[in-house]
């Protein structure tokens, strides 16, 4: 690649980066519906021709923003990881996961996309594949590597998967979305999590040696 055709690509990557980076701000602070690219094109300094140049609507946007976040808390989560260990590698994974689905930054986005849905179901989908369903598919990924190790019994890997994320999740995540209880701390999140861990493998691990 020419010198000149990678510095456009990384200017206009840059570019889009920024105006992710601001979408971001005005999406949480003023709301999807309230939201404009007027809005956004203005705090950006630019005119709102040249953010349709990257996005062809707010919708497209959006999605393009959590997909981001999405895929920045899978690499956080996954990355590097070694799956040696099947009890340390979920443990790290749930308190990961928990960590970040807790906090009040994801909360609130939830809470946007949920509000959002009904009115563009697209978007609800994209979430979930680029989210959820995604995770679950890494997670199913290293209990598929630790059943070919008999580390655990065999199993439909991907069902394990939501079943163990939803473990880790299920008692604090409607209480989070309905502001009852704050932001967990660390050490709530690993109390969880190592709960989990204990169920998952009661349900999942491998099966002791008939007694000689």
């Amino acid at each position: 690649m020419l010198a000149a055709e990678k510095r456009g690509r990384l200017d206009r990557d840059s570019r889009r980066e920024a105006i992710l980076d601001v979408a971001e701000h005005v999406f949480l602070s003023e709301g999807f519906a309230a939201a404009s690219m007027s809005t956004i094109a203005a705090r950006l300094g630019g005119s709102k021709g040249t953010l349709y140049n990257y996005f062809k609507s707010k919708h497209e946007l959006f999605e393009a923003y959590v997909s981001r976040h999405c895929a920045w808390h899978q690499e956080a989560t996954y990355a590097g990881l070694d799956a040696g260990d099947i009890r340390v590698t979920l443990n790290s994974i749930g308190c990961a996961v928990l960590g970040f689905t807790l906090s009040d930054f994801a909360v609130n986005n939830f809470r946007l996309i949920i509000s959002e849905t009904p009115r563009a179901p697209g978007m609800g989908q994209a979430f979930y594949e680029a989210g959820p369903l995604a995770g679950a598919r890494m997670l199913a990924e290293i209990i598929e590597e630790a059943v070919r190790r008999r580390a655990l019994r065999p199993v439909d890997a991907l069902m394990a998967a939501h079943q163990f994320l939803s473990l880790c999740q299920n008692r604090w995540l409607k209480s989070r979305l309905l502001d009852v209880d704050p932001e967990p701390t660390r050490a709530e999140i690993k109390a969880e999590v190592a709960a989990a861990v204990e169920i998952f493998m009661a349900a999942f691990g491998p099966v002791a040696p008939p007694a000689a």
